[in-house]
């Protein structure tokens, strides 16, 4: 059986080692150290919690032991797609290489560029980055590249789900040609494949199971919810939620809650708490140094639940998880494989289990297909009915408290128009409600009773009529009363159109 003495690294390394207390490499160790310590390129692809990390980190300082770094020009460089995967990778650094003298820095989003201007000019061996912040301190000149003689690429497939794979493109082409590179990832996708045979030279492939594959030391367990209302499945989830826990009692050391949603993220963690569970949420919007405090104490035992976005899926080494929740079924098939890959790690046992409605059916299927496998349904027996009854009751109560709020919301619309409704001061009497001895007047008696409005002159008549043609109205006139019609002089004629021509001559 293979040993970590029989992998020629270095005598200080392999203290370190021991005093971590492992004695035997995992089997993507075995197969991924020798090749990296000849200087060949690594392509290493196998399931989470096999050990990936000191795959590349062990040989990495073993071969870097020689040689000092100079200012801005660091020496190896690794990327990895998360902050958290990236101080994880800081850390194993730092426990594997405390008996040399190689230096790190750790470039990532949140902190003051500032300080890791500082830890860069002092010269560095090993450059753990996110490629984005990487590509912001090149950009900013404070960065060389041309004297990495190693470069990893972490959860390269992580790297392309986020987008990254441009990036990843760009950095390839600041590095010299001579570098070596090492690839490892738990799945490895088209994208990946072309990227891998355009800038790896002959790699060693050590794949030391199959792909996409999950662990056997892992229970998993679907639970599929009836259908319900859209507004009413997120708290019936909720509800089935803390029924798993319950149910789980002291078995549930600790857990992560996995959320595809950082929304959702933030409601569960709140839900949790409220119902009295120890739980706190992480995702990519909250500020580092809070992501930070969460992750130690969950870490240290202190925070039992984490509720996490897929930020938290990837790389990150807590090894005694006991239970991993799906509350929502992955989006991506691969993710469901690092998602349960939290739990269960370096032989030890974990549970899995997941929450799936009818909408999930296909997301279910894609991921039954990935890991070729039909994963175990769930069955509550008599604490199923329960639940979906209090799922119910919950819907019919929300059904009756919405009905009244859109009838009220209906009335305050219709009261902001008051133009149909009645004054209120304005009282119509019905015919019957009229005393018996009056009986109502006749129309034409009302009409003749009723006062004749002043006739205009013909003057403003005239001028009405003129206004009315000069705005354009056709017909606009033709009711309107005019007064009495003018027809020439009337009865005032002047005296000089009576006289004949040959008197006004005279005159």
């Amino acid at each position: 059986m293979t040993k970590f003495s029989d992998l020629k690294l270095h005598a200080k390394v392999l203290k370190a080692i021991d005093e971590v207390g492992y004695t035997e490499p995992t089997p993507i160790q075995a197969g991924a150290i020798p090749p990296a310590l000849e200087g060949r390129d690594v392509l290493g692809i196998a399931q989470t919690g096999t050990g990936k990390t000191a795959s590349f980190t062990l040989p990495m300082i073993t071969m870097l032991n020689r040689g000092r770094a100079r200012a801005r020009m660091p020496r190896s460089l690794v990327l990895a797609p998360t902050r958290e995967l990236a101080a994880q990778v800081a850390e194993n650094f730092d426990l594997y290489a405390k008996y040399t003298k190689l230096t790190k820095a750790l470039l990532i989003g949140g902190v003051s560029f500032k300080e890791q201007d500082a830890l860069i000019d002092r010269g560095v061996d090993v450059l753990i980055a996110t490629p984005g912040r990487l590509l912001d301190h090149f950009e900013r000149g404070k960065l060389i590249l041309s004297d990495v003689k190693v470069m990893v690429v972490d959860e390269a497939d992580r790297m392309l789900d986020m987008g990254f794979i441009p990036d990843i493109e760009r950095i390839f082409q600041m590095t010299p040609f001579t570098r070596q590179t090492l690839f490892f990832s738990a799945t490895m996708a088209p994208e990946i494949e072309r990227i891998t045979n355009t800038f790896l030279s002959n790699p060693a492939r050590v794949e030391v199971a199959r792909q996409a594959t999950t662990s056997a030391t892992i229970t998993q367990a679907v639970y599929e919810l009836p259908g319900t209302r859209r507004d009413a499945q997120a708290k019936q989830k909720r509800d089935f939620l803390r029924t798993l826990i319950d149910l789980e009692g002291e078995k549930v050391t600790n857990g992560i809650i996995f959320c595809n949603r950082k929304v959702d993220v933030d409601i569960v963690a709140k839900s949790l708490k409220k119902y009295g569970h120890d739980a706190e949420p992480i995702h990519g919007d909250l500020d580092q140094s809070y992501r930070t405090r969460t992750l130690e104490g969950f870490r240290d035992g202190k925070l039992r639940f984490l509720v996490a976005s897929d930020v938290a899926a990837r790389g990150l080494d807590i090894p005694n998880v006991s239970h991993v929740f799906n509350f929502d079924v992955p989006s991506h098939a691969e993710d469901y494989v690092h998602r349960i890959g939290r739990t269960g790690r370096a032989g030890r046992s974990g549970t899995a289990m997941m929450i799936s409605t009818p909408k999930d059916e296909k997301l279910l299927a894609a991921i039954e297909s990935l890991i070729e496998t039909t994963i175990p349904r769930g069955d509550l027996g008599e604490q199923k009915a329960p639940v979906s009854k209090a799922s119910e009751a919950d819907v019919a109560a929300d059904s009756k408290e919405e009905r009244p709020k859109s009838r009220s919301r209906s009335r305050s619309r219709s009261s902001s128009k008051p133009k149909d409704e009645p004054k209120p001061d304005t009282v119509e009497t019905p015919v019957e409600a009229t005393a018996p001895d009056t009986k109502p007047e006749p129309a034409a008696k009302r009409k003749a009773e009723k006062p004749a409005e002043p006739q205009e002159k013909p003057q403003q008549s005239e001028a009405k009529a003129n206004s009315s043609r000069s705005r354009g109205g056709k017909g606009r006139g033709r009711n309107e009363d005019r007064g009495p019609k003018v027809v020439g002089l009337g009865d005032h004629l002047p005296t000089f159109i009576e006289k004949s021509f040959d008197e006004r001559r005279t005159d």
